[in-house]
């Protein structure tokens, strides 16, 4: 196991700035999912902490030791490529071994760690089989197993390796992923596109955009206090509902208001604190926090408007409520039985809402100064 910490760390391919300023510590033996829409630079800062590329600036250390000029073989770092990058002509068997055959290790040895791998990945019925021949998830794993094979390394890598499963597949690697560093106690650091996956598997979770850090922290943490417009966005699915609001009025109990909908301020921005932040914010509202015809209750508002649309998903139902220009997406009971069309009472817990500053989009929040700054 070991920590691996970057440090102001950048990355430019031509005119192009894939990773700004860098700077965090991954624990000894933490999961650290990065996170964050095509391009965002995540897939670098993996390939950064392999080795396959070398910063411009910054400091990368594993362990305490600086890594920058280290070769990728020198760095005791596993890597677990998108495509898998098997040997297509070869067996399981000889994939699982192939590192171990490049560094002339005895036959027998050889056999031995690969009959480790085999079982506990579950690969003994594939070991004859070559990659044309597997399925996305048997591929996955043997990816994984020649990863692990040689001997367990302090850092493993993994670049969007549930990309190509289904999703009843990639349902199954997560809890596979999450046994996996159970047992091998190895430092993981894993990139995906999908947040489900990334709140799902991850002890901490890391959301870049436009190649700088957004926010870092556990997948709770993430989703219950985002830092900023962006990661509030990006966190949940379906995502956070984001309306651009008017503070209005003064005095004990100002109001925001957007269109149609208007909202009694929450208590933490009433009052004196009315006055110290900007007249236009963002209000977040998630999903599950709107009731659908629901009157309100102590601590609540209400607002009327029209179902535009209702998704089933099965255990829940999604409706989207549609109050004058705006659309705000809710979580029902699917035992309710709301139709499109129908003209329903809605409710919003007003100790939920998340308040972000329109021009520069961090969290206005509880535990975030009131006041904005200029961006």
């Amino acid at each position: 196991m070991a920590t691996v910490t970057l440090e102001h760390v950048s990355k430019q391919y031509q005119d192009v700035v894939a990773v700004r300023d860098l700077s965090i510590e991954i624990a000894d033996g933490e999961f650290l999912v990065l996170v964050g829409p095509s391009g965002c630079g995540k897939t670098t800062v993996l390939r950064l902490i392999a080795g396959l590329e070398t910063p411009d600036d910054g400091t990368i250390l594993i362990d305490g030791r600086v890594v920058n000029d280290v070769a990728p073989n020198a760095r005791n770092v596993a890597m677990v490529f998108e495509n898998y990058a098997l040997y297509p002509h070869l067996a399981v068997r000889e994939n699982l071994g192939f590192a171990l055959r490049v560094r002339r290790t005895p036959a027998e040895e050889i056999r031995r760690r690969v009959s480790a791998v085999a079982a506990s990945m579950e690969l003994g019925r594939l070991l004859e089989r070559r990659p044309p021949g597997l399925a996305a998830g048997e591929a996955q794993h043997v990816a994984i197993g020649r990863a692990v094979v040689r001997d367990t390394p302090a850092v493993l890598l993994l670049d969007d390796a549930l990309s190509h499963l289904d999703a009843r597949q990639r349902l199954e690697a997560r809890a596979e992923l999450g046994r996996l560093h159970r047992e091998l106690r190895t430092t993981i650091v894993s990139v995906t596109h999908d947040q489900a996956e990334a709140l799902a598997v991850g002890t901490r979770v890391a959301v870049m955009n436009a190649g700088v850090l957004q926010q870092a922290g556990p997948p709770r943490t993430l989703y219950g206090h985002p830092a900023n417009a962006f990661v509030a966005r990006f966190i949940g699915s379906p995502p956070m509902n984001l309306v651009e609001m008017t503070l209005e009025g003064d005095g004990d109990r100002p109001v925001l208001r957007s269109g149609l909908l208007t909202l009694p301020a929450p208590e933490r921005i009433a009052g004196p604190a009315a006055g110290s932040i900007a007249p236009h914010v963002t209000v977040g509202i998630r999903p599950e926090h709107i009731r659908v015809a629901a009157p309100p209750g102590d601590g609540d508002a209400g607002f009327r408007g029209q179902c535009d649309l209702v998704e089933f998903l099965g255990h829940q139902v999604l409706v989207h409520v549609r109050v004058g220009d705006l659309e705000l997406r809710a979580f029902d009971d699917p035992a309710r039985r709301v139709r499109a069309g129908d003209i329903v009472d809605c409710s919003i817990s007003l100790d939920r809402l998340h308040l972000f500053d329109n021009r520069i989009g961090r969290a206005l929040d509880a535990g975030a100064p009131l006041v904005a700054v200029a961006g």
